[in-house]
C-alpha cells in the first residue's frame, strides 16, 4: 500500500517514524511520502516532501505572519497528493495544516485516518464536527479523549501513548561533568519558543552553582541558535540526546507539551514554564478552555507539576519554584504522582496497534 503521512513538529516527527516502522512491518510492500522530519526520512522506502522545520509556526500573531507560506505549502500537499495517489493519508497532530488537508483528501475520496488526536477538548470543541465529517478514522493517546469523543457520539480508537514504545526502547545514560546534579532545560521545539523562554531559564542558571545545567538542544534547531542564547552561562549544550539527559536528571525546566510528559516518564520532577508573544497569549488565554497547560497536569486532570505562565515566568519565581521542586519531600511527592500517570497511561504497543487498526481500514 502507499501511506502519506503529514507531520508539523518534532514530536510528531518521532512518532510518524515508529508508525512507519511498525506498518513496514506488517505491509512488506509498503511505501511512504510524507511531510515530516529526518527520523521519518530514515524509514526505508520512504520519500520526503517537505521538512517540518519549513512549516512550524508558533502562536496566532505567527501563523497570520507567515500565511501567505502556509497557503503555499497547503497548495503543494494538496497537489501531491493527487499526483501520487495514496491508499490511505494519516494526519499526525498538526490540526491547522491538517485539517485542511483532511477535508480536500476526504472530498476527493481518499482514505482518511488522524493519528493522535488534535486538542479539541481544548479549545474550539466544535471542531470535532469537522472530525466527524472528514476523518474516517480517529486514533488517540491519551486516555481521556476516547470519553470526549463519545460525548459527541464519535467512536475512536484508544492506542496507547507511542512515548511509552520510544522509552521501552534501549538503555539511555549521558556522561556528567564534575559529578554535579543535573537540572535539563528543555525550552521548546520551536526556534520562537526557544528565543522566548531559554533565556528566562538562563537567568537562574548563577542562583544554583551545585547543579549542572545542560540544554536539551533538538536535531533541526542549528546549534548556532542555542549557541547565541546561552552567551556565556555556565550551560552545557547537548544535541539529540533527550532521553539520555533526562535519565540522569535530577530535576528540569520545561516548556508545555510533549516535553513535559517525557520528563513524566523518566520521573523527572520539573517547573513547567511557558511564554508566548503579547498578542498571541491573550487570543490564546480567551479561547483555550482547559485549566492548564502541561500535558501532565491534563492527563492528571490536577496539578502535579507547577506552571509559570506568561508574566508568571521571571527570574524571581522561577528560582523559588526551582528550589521548591529540588527539595527531597516535593521530589518525591511529585515521583509518585508519575508513577501514578504512567500507570494510567496503559502499555507499550501503540505504534503496533495503531498500524493494524490503518492497515485493516
Amino acid at each position: 500500500m502507499k501511506y502519506y503521512l503529514i507531520a508539523g513538529e518534532a514530536s510528531g516527527d518521532l512518532h510518524g517514524a515508529n508508525l512507519m516502522r511498525a506498518i513496514a512491518k506488517r505491509d512488506t510492500g509498503a511505501v511512504f511520502r510524507f511531510w515530516g522530519g529526518d527520523k521519518m526520512k530514515a524509514i526505508p522506502n520512504s520519500e520526503q516532501v517537505e521538512h517540518y522545520k519549513n512549516t512550524a509556526f508558533m502562536g496566532f500573531v505567527e501563523v497570520l505572519r507567515h500565511l501567505p507560506q502556509i497557503f503555499g505549502f497547503i497548495k503543494k500537499c494538496k497537489k501531491d497528493i493527487v499526483s501520487h495517489k495514496p491508499d490511505v493519508v494519516i494526519f499526525i497532530d498538526y490540526p491547522g495544516f491538517n485539517m485542511r488537508i483532511a477535508k480536500f483528501a476526504k472530498l476527493a475520496g481518499y482514505k482518511t485516518i488522524y493519528y493522535i488526536s488534535p486538542q479539541v477538548w481544548a479549545w474550539k470543541e466544535n471542531r470535532v464536527k469537522k472530525i466527524k465529517k472528514y476523518i474516517d478514522k480517529m486514533l488517540v493517546i491519551l486516555p481521556f479523549e476516547k470519553k470526549f469523543y463519545a460525548k459527541w457520539k464519535y467512536p475512536v480508537e484508544y492506542v496507547g501513548h507511542p512515548l511509552l514504545d520510544e522509552l521501552s526502547k534501549q538503555e539511555y545514560e549521558v556522561e556528567k561533568s564534575d559529578n554535579q546534579a543535573i537540572i535539563a532545560l528543555l525550552p521548546g521545539s520551536r526556534v520562537q519558543e526557544i528565543k522566548m523562554i531559554l533565556p528566562i531559564f538562563l537567568e537562574v542558571v548563577h542562583q544554583f552553582p551545585a547543579y549542572q545545567f545542560v540544554l536539551a538542544g533538538l536535531p533541526h534547531i542549528d546549534s548556532e541558535i542555542y549557541h547565541q542564547i546561552i552567551g556565556d552561562a555556565n550551560v552545557r549544550l547537548v544535541k539529540n540526546e533527550t532521553y539520555s539527559l533526562l535519565s540522569k536528571s535530577q530535576a528540569a525546566l520545561v516548556a508545555s507539551g510533549t516535553a513535559t510528559l517525557e520528563c513524566a516518564l523518566f520521573k523527572v520532577p520539573m517547573l513547567v514554564g511557558y511564554k508566548a508573544n503579547f498578542l498571541s497569549y491573550h487570543i490564546g488565554k480567551h479561547l483555550i478552555k482547559v485549566p492548564y497547560i502541561a500535558l501532565v497536569n491534563l492527563i492528571a486532570g490536577r496539578k502535579i507539576v507547577p506552571e509559570l505562565i506568561q508574566d508568571d515566568l521571571n527570574a524571581e519565581t522561577l528560582e523559588k519554584e526551582l528550589k521548591i521542586i529540588l527539595s527531597e519531600e516535593a521530589s518525591n511527592e511529585m515521583k509518585s504522582n508519575f508513577e501514578t500517570l504512567i500507570a494510567n497511561l496503559g502499555t507499550t504497543g501503540a505504534s503496533d496497534r495503531a498500524a493494524e487498526i490503518i492497515i485493516k481500514s
